[in-house]
């Protein structure tokens, strides 16, 4: 018998034969609980680790009204965005800014609704200057994982600004997406992906023109 940590910091005696095994699927029913907080667990350990340092960005909220319904108690009632926000992630990761859009979908498809005008073209800017931009999306029925490079979110928007579908299949994901692999330690572990597409393929990154 084998004594492992969970990510609930709880330790379980499992069966050798059987550890990758049950690992895995306990990974895959929590990568359906809370994709943003997985994200955020795996992004805790770049930083320890000294691997990257990439942040949830936080959205400007102005607040208009408070109540306070007991002397330690406050509970905001009215509040909204100062501005639009841009996307769910940036920072540095191999002297590169990095910045992306997270989204979990239970369905087989990534609707256009799920992702603003803005946001797209914020990734699309980030890419024209030289950095890292993509969208990651986790289909959780599936237990999959997908990083979509930019330039191929903008090819599908682009069909569908023209009046294509307006969403991206599953398939398409599939067919040219990039598979994230998933464990404990990062729970998400999309840097190897990163790797893969940037620095080894050396694809959707473009030199700066100072360099």
């Amino acid at each position: 018998m084998a004594l492992v940590k969970y990510p609930d910091g709880s330790y379980r005696e499992i069966g050798e034969k059987n550890q990758t095994k049950k690992a895995r699927n306990l990974t895959k029913s929590r990568l359906g609980i809370d994709f943003e907080t997985a994200i955020n667990e795996s992004n805790e350990y770049y930083l320890e680790k000294g691997i990257a340092a990439i942040y949830k960005k936080p959205t400007p909220v102005q607040i208009v009204k408070v109540d306070y319904p007991a002397r330690n108690k406050a509970r905001i009632t009215e509040a909204y965005y100062k501005t639009p926000s841009t996307t769910d992630y940036n920072g540095i990761y191999r002297k590169s800014y990095i910045d992306f859009e997270a989204k979990s979908c239970k369905e087989s498809n990534f609707s256009f609704e799920r992702i603003y005008e803005h946001q797209i073209k914020h990734l699309e800017n980030i890419y024209e200057l030289g950095g890292i931009s993509f969208i990651i999306v986790e289909f959780s029925t599936l237990h999959e994982i997908y990083i979509l490079p930019t330039p191929l979110l903008t090819i599908k928007h682009d069909e569908a600004l023209n009046g294509g579908r307006k969403s991206i299949p599953y398939e398409y994901f599939k067919e040219n997406g990039y598979l994230v692999e998933t464990g404990f330690k990062p729970r998400i572990n999309y840097l190897k992906t990163v790797d893969k597409i940037y620095f080894e393929e050396k694809k959707y990154l473009k030199k700066n023109d100072e360099d």
